[in-house]
């Protein structure tokens, strides 16, 4: 069976208030070891509430996808908001297991919900543009600037060493390449794709499977493959990425296939030809 038939989820109606499940850990097929889903809330609800399902007993990390909400954790308080998920930086929070999280919703709302198993303490913090890892322009210049795109890295092992999660996005710019060179790590990952238009799509590699994509489509990366990405021509592509560190080999960088490392080498100046 190839992998894109197990590890690929799809809502192509999109996602209905409350909570819905996307991946589970302990799951029977491709188990990522993390827990991930999508909460929309209303205008005034408890959005930490929706769902009731034990959030305190795991590392969590909220990330704002759409809507404006108040989110208040570890004394700190603070207003969020997001109309655009390509133009604007990341609001996230993130906290340890035990931590009590508030987030109501000030605007109907949407946040995509990370849950993963870790009994290290550390400070809640709510990530926004002022304090996230770091915002990134790769590859502008290299290739023709065909794998130009933006990497926004919220937080990983050099800003939160206690974390299991590692989380970020992407922000593909169309008919270019993202995750490229294609590249591979042990540690399982997720990806979740939006597009600047719903009929929007882009291909993404699992190993030796490609797997067309779509506007609120989910992928699990795990194995080692090499998971490059491509965006059709005419539409942007966002997508998470969220890793989740193995005991004993917690994630660093990737390694690129041997074959195709030599692109690392191509000087910032345009045509390889």
């Amino acid at each position: 069976m190839a992998a894109g038939e197990t590890r690929l989820t799809r809502f192509p109606e999109g996602f209905d208030f409350g909570r819905t499940a996307v991946c589970r850990a302990g799951e029977a097929v491709a188990d990522t070891g993390m827990d991930f889903f999508i909460v929309r809330a209303r205008n005034g609800e408890m959005v930490s509430a929706i769902g009731d399902d034990g959030d305190a007993g795991f590392e969590c990390a909220w990330l704002l996808l759409d809507g404006t909400a108040v989110a208040s954790v570890g004394g700190d308080s603070k207003t969020i908001t997001r109309t655009s998920l390509f133009t604007q930086d990341p609001s996230c929070v993130h906290v340890p297991a035990g931590c009590k999280v508030q987030i109501r919703a000030l605007a109907d709302c949407e946040f995509a919900l990370f849950r993963v198993n870790n009994d290290r303490d550390f400070q809640p913090v709510i990530f926004d543009g002022t304090n996230m890892l770091e915002s990134e322009e790769r590859d502008r210049g290299r290739w023709d600037d065909q794998a130009f795109r933006i990497v926004r890295t919220i937080f990983d092992l050099r800003n939160r060493p206690e974390a299991v999660l590692v989380l970020g996005e992407v922000v593909n710019l169309p008919g270019r390449w993202s995750s490229y060179p294609p590249h591979h790590h042990p540690q399982p990952e997720i990806y979740h794709y939006r597009f600047t238009m719903p009929q929007g799509y882009g291909h993404s590699e699992l190993g030796p499977d490609v797997i067309k994509v779509h506007h609120c489509d989910t992928v699990k990366i795990l194995d080692g493959d090499d998971h490059s990405q491509v965006a059709a021509p005419g539409y942007g592509m966002y997508y998470i990425w969220v890793i989740r560190h193995l005991p004993g080999n917690r994630y660093t960088v990737p390694e690129f296939t041997a074959e195709h490392a030599w692109l690392r080498e191509v000087p910032f100046t345009g045509t390889i030809f």
